[in-house]
Protein backbone atom coordinates (compact mmCIF):
# COMPACT_ATOMS: atom_id res chain seq x y z
CA UNK A 1 0.00 0.00 0.00
CA UNK A 2 1.60 3.55 -0.79
CA UNK A 3 2.29 6.33 1.30
CA UNK A 4 -0.94 8.14 -0.15
CA UNK A 5 -3.13 5.68 0.87
CA UNK A 6 -1.80 5.15 4.11
CA UNK A 7 -1.98 8.86 5.27
CA UNK A 8 -6.34 8.66 3.78
CA UNK A 9 -6.73 5.72 5.48
CA UNK A 10 -5.21 7.30 8.62
CA UNK A 11 -7.24 10.74 8.02
CA UNK A 12 -10.36 8.40 7.57
CA UNK A 13 -9.88 6.63 10.75
CA UNK A 14 -9.46 9.72 12.88
CA UNK A 15 -12.36 11.40 11.58
CA UNK A 16 -14.57 8.44 12.35
CA UNK A 17 -12.98 8.03 16.19
CA UNK A 18 -13.80 12.26 16.90
CA UNK A 19 -17.26 11.10 15.32
CA UNK A 20 -17.29 8.64 17.93
CA UNK A 21 -16.19 11.04 20.52
CA UNK A 22 -18.94 13.69 19.67
CA UNK A 23 -21.48 11.13 19.45
CA UNK A 24 -19.98 9.79 23.30
CA UNK A 25 -19.97 13.35 24.24
CA UNK A 26 -23.91 14.09 22.70
CA UNK A 27 -24.96 10.75 24.63
CA UNK A 28 -23.08 12.13 27.97
CA UNK A 29 -25.01 15.37 27.83
CA UNK A 30 -28.43 14.08 26.99
CA UNK A 31 -27.99 11.69 30.12
CA UNK A 32 -26.87 13.90 32.33
CA UNK A 33 -29.69 16.84 31.00
CA UNK A 34 -32.67 13.42 31.53
CA UNK A 35 -30.82 12.92 35.15
CA UNK A 36 -31.33 16.99 36.21
CA UNK A 37 -35.02 16.24 34.64
CA UNK A 38 -35.83 13.17 36.70
CA UNK A 39 -34.42 14.49 40.29
CA UNK A 40 -36.04 18.07 39.88
CA UNK A 41 -39.30 16.32 38.94
CA UNK A 42 -38.55 14.06 42.22
CA UNK A 43 -38.23 17.14 44.24
CA UNK A 44 -41.03 19.04 42.71
CA UNK A 45 -38.94 21.63 41.61
CA UNK A 46 -39.26 23.33 38.23
CA UNK A 47 -36.97 22.46 35.26
CA UNK A 48 -34.38 25.06 33.98
CA UNK A 49 -34.41 24.11 30.31
CA UNK A 50 -38.12 23.13 29.22
CA UNK A 51 -38.63 20.99 26.34
CA UNK A 52 -39.87 24.07 24.47
CA UNK A 53 -36.35 26.45 24.87
CA UNK A 54 -34.52 23.36 23.96
CA UNK A 55 -36.60 23.08 21.03
CA UNK A 56 -36.54 26.78 19.90
CA UNK A 57 -32.95 26.83 20.19
CA UNK A 58 -31.22 27.83 16.53
CA UNK A 59 -29.02 25.92 14.72
CA UNK A 60 -26.18 28.56 14.86
CA UNK A 61 -27.04 28.08 19.10
CA UNK A 62 -26.43 24.77 18.87
CA UNK A 63 -23.73 25.07 17.18
CA UNK A 64 -22.08 26.92 20.11
CA UNK A 65 -23.37 24.79 22.64
CA UNK A 66 -21.09 21.91 20.59
CA UNK A 67 -18.09 24.23 20.16
CA UNK A 68 -18.60 25.09 24.21
CA UNK A 69 -18.67 21.45 25.05
CA UNK A 70 -16.04 20.42 22.93
CA UNK A 71 -13.47 23.37 24.66
CA UNK A 72 -14.24 23.08 27.99
CA UNK A 73 -13.65 19.00 27.59
CA UNK A 74 -10.19 19.92 26.87
CA UNK A 75 -9.80 23.43 28.48
CA UNK A 76 -7.91 21.61 32.19
CA UNK A 77 -5.57 19.43 29.81
CA UNK A 78 -2.13 20.36 27.88
CA UNK A 79 -3.73 21.10 25.03
CA UNK A 80 -6.25 23.19 26.49
CA UNK A 81 -2.96 25.15 27.46
CA UNK A 82 -1.23 25.24 24.48
CA UNK A 83 -3.85 26.64 22.63
CA UNK A 84 -5.60 28.80 25.15
CA UNK A 85 -1.73 31.22 26.01
CA UNK A 86 -1.68 34.23 28.06
CA UNK A 87 -1.78 35.90 24.72
CA UNK A 88 -5.35 34.70 23.77
CA UNK A 89 -6.52 34.99 26.89
CA UNK A 90 -5.69 38.95 26.57
CA UNK A 91 -7.21 38.80 23.25
CA UNK A 92 -10.41 37.43 24.60
CA UNK A 93 -10.23 40.23 27.26
CA UNK A 94 -10.07 43.20 24.52
CA UNK A 95 -12.69 41.49 22.81
CA UNK A 96 -15.41 41.10 26.23
CA UNK A 97 -14.95 37.39 25.26
CA UNK A 98 -12.99 36.41 28.57
CA UNK A 99 -15.56 34.14 30.04
CA UNK A 100 -15.38 30.50 30.53
CA UNK A 101 -17.59 29.86 27.85
CA UNK A 102 -16.20 32.73 25.56
CA UNK A 103 -12.79 30.68 26.29
CA UNK A 104 -14.14 27.48 25.72
CA UNK A 105 -16.08 28.19 22.34
CA UNK A 106 -12.63 29.65 20.97
CA UNK A 107 -10.78 26.68 22.27
CA UNK A 108 -13.28 24.38 20.80
CA UNK A 109 -13.00 26.51 17.33
CA UNK A 110 -9.91 25.65 17.01
CA UNK A 111 -9.74 22.27 17.80
CA UNK A 112 -12.91 21.69 15.05
CA UNK A 113 -10.95 24.05 12.49
CA UNK A 114 -7.78 22.18 13.47
CA UNK A 115 -9.64 19.14 12.34
CA UNK A 116 -12.22 20.13 9.52
CA UNK A 117 -9.51 21.78 7.53
CA UNK A 118 -7.58 18.79 6.72
CA UNK A 119 -10.57 16.34 6.32
CA UNK A 120 -11.45 18.92 3.53
CA UNK A 121 -7.44 18.78 2.19
CA UNK A 122 -8.38 14.51 1.62
CA UNK A 123 -9.65 15.10 -2.08
CA UNK A 124 -7.06 17.57 -3.24
CA UNK A 125 -3.96 15.45 -1.90
CA UNK A 126 -1.19 14.78 -4.24
CA UNK A 127 0.21 11.51 -4.57
CA UNK A 128 3.89 11.79 -2.79
CA UNK A 129 4.04 11.03 0.54
CA UNK A 130 5.92 14.12 1.91
CA UNK A 131 3.92 16.57 -0.04
CA UNK A 132 1.17 14.88 1.11
CA UNK A 133 1.81 15.54 4.53
CA UNK A 134 3.31 19.26 4.02
CA UNK A 135 -0.51 19.80 2.75
CA UNK A 136 -2.11 18.15 6.08
CA UNK A 137 0.21 19.91 8.21
CA UNK A 138 -0.28 23.01 6.58
CA UNK A 139 -4.19 22.61 6.73
CA UNK A 140 -3.87 21.86 10.28
CA UNK A 141 -1.86 25.07 10.63
CA UNK A 142 -4.41 27.24 8.78
CA UNK A 143 -7.14 25.96 11.24
CA UNK A 144 -5.11 26.83 14.17
CA UNK A 145 -4.75 30.10 13.39
CA UNK A 146 -7.52 31.04 11.45
CA UNK A 147 -9.43 31.44 15.14
CA UNK A 148 -6.71 33.50 16.39
CA UNK A 149 -5.85 35.96 13.56
CA UNK A 150 -10.10 36.99 13.31
CA UNK A 151 -10.04 37.71 17.08
CA UNK A 152 -6.79 39.60 16.39
CA UNK A 153 -8.75 41.74 13.84
CA UNK A 154 -12.02 41.98 16.00
CA UNK A 155 -9.78 43.61 18.92
CA UNK A 156 -7.68 45.82 16.64
CA UNK A 157 -10.71 47.01 15.28
CA UNK A 158 -12.01 47.89 18.28
CA UNK A 159 -8.88 49.38 19.69
CA UNK A 160 -9.02 52.06 16.29
CA UNK A 161 -12.45 52.86 17.80
CA UNK A 162 -11.52 53.38 20.94
CA UNK A 163 -8.87 55.89 19.71
CA UNK A 164 -11.37 57.20 17.71
CA UNK A 165 -14.03 57.63 20.05
CA UNK A 166 -11.21 59.12 23.05
CA UNK A 167 -11.02 63.03 21.81
CA UNK A 168 -14.92 63.08 22.14
CA UNK A 169 -14.91 61.57 25.50
CA UNK A 170 -12.63 63.98 26.95
CA UNK A 171 -14.68 66.54 25.76
CA UNK A 172 -17.97 65.49 27.21
CA UNK A 173 -15.95 64.71 30.43
CA UNK A 174 -15.10 68.35 30.25
CA UNK A 175 -18.39 69.62 28.98
CA UNK A 176 -20.31 67.78 32.35
CA UNK A 177 -17.58 69.08 34.90
CA UNK A 178 -18.01 72.64 33.22
CA UNK A 179 -21.85 72.84 34.30
CA UNK A 180 -21.29 71.40 37.93
CA UNK A 181 -21.29 67.56 37.58
CA UNK A 182 -18.88 65.48 39.94
CA UNK A 183 -16.72 62.57 38.29
CA UNK A 184 -19.40 59.87 39.41
CA UNK A 185 -21.96 61.91 37.88
CA UNK A 186 -20.38 62.67 34.73
CA UNK A 187 -19.07 58.84 34.14
CA UNK A 188 -22.65 57.88 35.31
CA UNK A 189 -24.19 60.40 32.66
CA UNK A 190 -21.93 59.41 29.51
CA UNK A 191 -22.49 55.48 30.28
CA UNK A 192 -26.43 56.71 30.48
CA UNK A 193 -26.94 58.94 27.71
CA UNK A 194 -23.89 58.67 25.48
CA UNK A 195 -23.58 55.17 25.23
CA UNK A 196 -24.92 56.01 21.14
CA UNK A 197 -21.80 58.12 20.31
CA UNK A 198 -19.51 56.31 22.38
CA UNK A 199 -20.63 52.43 21.62
CA UNK A 200 -16.49 51.26 22.55
CA UNK A 201 -15.51 53.13 25.44
CA UNK A 202 -19.22 53.84 26.47
CA UNK A 203 -19.73 50.01 27.09
CA UNK A 204 -16.50 50.17 28.94
CA UNK A 205 -17.89 53.22 31.22
CA UNK A 206 -21.01 51.32 32.00
CA UNK A 207 -19.29 48.17 33.12
CA UNK A 208 -16.72 50.33 35.10
CA UNK A 209 -20.05 51.85 36.96
CA UNK A 210 -21.58 48.46 37.39
CA UNK A 211 -18.61 47.24 39.13
CA UNK A 212 -18.07 50.45 41.34
CA UNK A 213 -21.58 49.93 42.29
CA UNK A 214 -21.06 46.19 43.77
CA UNK A 215 -18.55 47.93 46.10
CA UNK A 216 -15.10 48.09 44.08
CA UNK A 217 -12.81 51.21 44.39
CA UNK A 218 -12.63 53.46 41.33
CA UNK A 219 -9.70 52.57 40.43
CA UNK A 220 -10.02 49.28 40.40
CA UNK A 221 -13.20 49.18 38.22
CA UNK A 222 -11.74 51.61 35.68
CA UNK A 223 -8.26 48.86 35.39
CA UNK A 224 -9.96 47.31 32.32
CA UNK A 225 -10.72 50.27 30.90
CA UNK A 226 -7.32 51.31 31.23
CA UNK A 227 -5.68 48.29 30.22
CA UNK A 228 -7.40 46.52 27.50
CA UNK A 229 -6.55 48.91 24.56
CA UNK A 230 -3.19 48.95 24.96
CA UNK A 231 -3.69 53.00 24.88
CA UNK A 232 -1.25 55.69 26.64
CA UNK A 233 -3.71 58.47 25.94
CA UNK A 234 -7.04 56.16 27.48
CA UNK A 235 -4.55 55.32 30.67
CA UNK A 236 -3.13 58.72 31.16
CA UNK A 237 -6.92 60.05 31.33
CA UNK A 238 -8.30 57.46 33.49
CA UNK A 239 -5.25 58.05 35.86
CA UNK A 240 -6.36 61.39 36.17
CA UNK A 241 -10.12 60.55 36.36
CA UNK A 242 -8.93 58.26 39.37
CA UNK A 243 -6.65 61.07 41.04
CA UNK A 244 -9.65 63.83 40.82
CA UNK A 245 -12.13 60.77 42.43
CA UNK A 246 -9.85 60.21 45.18
CA UNK A 247 -8.40 63.99 45.90
CA UNK A 248 -10.96 66.39 44.04
CA UNK A 249 -9.54 69.42 42.41
CA UNK A 250 -10.59 71.87 39.36
CA UNK A 251 -10.16 69.03 36.55
CA UNK A 252 -11.86 71.66 33.69
CA UNK A 253 -7.89 72.88 32.63
CA UNK A 254 -6.38 69.84 32.56
CA UNK A 255 -9.04 68.19 30.41
CA UNK A 256 -8.72 71.27 28.22
CA UNK A 257 -5.10 70.42 27.38
CA UNK A 258 -4.94 67.10 27.49
CA UNK A 259 -7.75 67.77 24.42
CA UNK A 260 -5.38 70.09 22.88
CA UNK A 261 -2.66 67.55 22.65
CA UNK A 262 -5.08 64.73 21.16
CA UNK A 263 -5.74 66.91 18.79
CA UNK A 264 -2.39 68.11 17.81
CA UNK A 265 -1.82 64.20 17.98
CA UNK A 266 -4.15 63.20 15.86
CA UNK A 267 -3.41 65.85 13.19
CA UNK A 268 0.06 64.83 13.07
CA UNK A 269 -1.23 61.06 12.52
CA UNK A 270 -3.16 62.65 9.52
CA UNK A 271 -0.13 63.83 8.24
CA UNK A 272 1.73 61.00 8.02
CA UNK A 273 -1.05 58.91 6.36
CA UNK A 274 -1.14 61.95 3.53
CA UNK A 275 2.60 61.65 3.28
CA UNK A 276 2.30 58.09 2.81
CA UNK A 277 -0.99 58.38 0.77
CA UNK A 278 0.79 60.78 -1.63
CA UNK A 279 3.79 58.48 -2.32
CA UNK A 280 1.44 55.39 -2.96
CA UNK A 281 -0.55 57.68 -5.56
CA UNK A 282 2.73 58.68 -7.09
CA UNK A 283 4.06 54.82 -8.02
CA UNK A 284 0.01 54.28 -9.07
CA UNK A 285 0.32 57.47 -11.36
CA UNK A 286 3.63 56.54 -12.85
CA UNK A 287 2.36 52.69 -13.43
CA UNK A 288 -0.97 53.46 -14.90
CA UNK A 289 -1.13 57.28 -15.76
CA UNK A 290 2.18 57.88 -17.34
CA UNK A 291 1.83 55.53 -20.09
CA UNK A 292 -1.75 56.58 -21.46
CA UNK A 293 0.13 60.43 -20.90
CA UNK A 294 3.11 59.87 -23.32
CA UNK A 295 0.64 57.98 -25.89
CA UNK A 296 -1.59 61.34 -25.63
CA UNK A 297 1.67 63.41 -26.30
CA UNK A 298 3.69 61.08 -28.73
CA UNK A 299 0.46 59.62 -30.23
CA UNK A 300 0.60 62.38 -33.01
CA UNK A 301 4.01 62.56 -33.75
CA UNK A 302 4.49 58.52 -34.25
CA UNK A 303 1.50 58.83 -36.61
CA UNK A 304 3.24 61.80 -38.30
CA UNK A 305 6.46 59.65 -38.33
CA UNK A 306 5.07 56.60 -39.74
CA UNK A 307 3.36 58.43 -42.97
CA UNK A 308 6.08 60.26 -43.94
CA UNK A 309 7.98 56.95 -43.82
CA UNK A 310 5.42 55.45 -46.15
CA UNK A 311 5.40 58.18 -48.38
CA UNK A 312 9.19 57.95 -48.24
CA UNK A 313 9.12 54.22 -49.33
CA UNK A 314 6.83 54.80 -52.10
CA UNK A 315 8.89 57.25 -53.76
Amino acid sequence: MSAHALSVAAWVLLALGLGLLALDLAWRRRGERQARVIERALQRQPIAEPVAAQATRTPWQRVLDGLEALGHRFERGRLGGALLAAEDRLLLERTHRNTPAGRAIFLGLRLALALLFPLLALPWLPAGGVRALAVLLAALAAGVLLPKLALDAWADRLRRRAEDELPLLVDLLRLLQGVGFSMDQSLQMIAERFEAVLPVLGGEIRDANAVYMRGRQRAQSLRRLAESFGNEDLRSLVQLVVQVHEHGGAVQEPLRQFAERLREQRKLNLKEKTGKLSVKMTVVMMLTLLPALMLVLAGPAVISLAGTVTRLGGH
